[in-house]
């Protein structure tokens, strides 16, 4: 059995329990593997260590705990939007120079210990809500650019990149922005199929 893991922020973690890998939160991780795990029973062992508030530099603090120590054969990973929000919150951000030199580092320091690890890489996105909506284009620009070093990174590594600021975007024009997510950040039922579809699209390239 392979095993897959999800690794990043809160839209990852999704309300997990912790100390229960089969209840992997409410989002998009949940989804991926109800569908795999359907589709293709016994075949995939399926672990979620996405953690709310995190930063890429927080994933660098747990790389050998929560990736290398699980020994997964695929990772994905969706991290960028906490780097740019922790700064306009409390001025904990990460500027985008250091999270390309920190995100590289990561997967280098991933495919080192686990050289065959195939790896997804996730494209950061904002929409303007709630929590958005006062700096909405400073926090847009800033997304935008996190995403760019997110896919230059996932290039490097030779990661599969999965956008998903564009399907966002117009998804956003089916439906108000707080159908997909409430706050611009965090996203709802409809706003997690998403990214779930997208996820799945981009596994099955591999």
């Amino acid at each position: 059995m392979k095993t897959i893991l999800f690794q990043g922020d809160s839209v990852t973690d999704a309300d997990r329990i912790y100390d229960q890998d089969w209840l992997g939160g409410m989002g998009y991780a949940r989804l991926v593997s109800a569908k795999l795990g359907y589709d293709r029973p016994g075949e995939y062992n399926f672990l979620n260590r996405g953690k709310n508030g995190n930063r890429v530099i927080d994933l660098i603090a747990r790389v050998k705990c929560d990736i290398i120590n699980l020994r997964p054969d695929y990772m994905s990973v969706l991290i960028g939007v906490n780097d740019v929000w922790h700064e306009y919150q409390d001025h904990n951000g990460i500027c985008a120079e250091r999270y390309e030199i920190l995100y590289n580092m990561l997967l280098e320091q991933v495919k080192e210990a686990l050289p065959d690890i195939k790896l997804l890489v996730l494209e950061p996105f904002v929409l303007k809500e709630s929590a958005t909506a006062n700096n909405y284009d400073e926090f847009r620009r800033d997304v935008e650019n996190r995403a760019e070093i997110s896919k230059r990174v996932a290039e490097r590594n030779k990661a599969v990149f999965v956008p998903l600021q564009a399907k966002f975007d117009e998804a956003a024009t089916k439906a108000p922005v707080s159908f997909w997510t409430p706050d611009g950040v965090h996203p709802t039922a409809a706003g997690h199929e998403l990214i779930a579809r997208a996820w799945l699209d981009a596994f099955n390239s591999l």
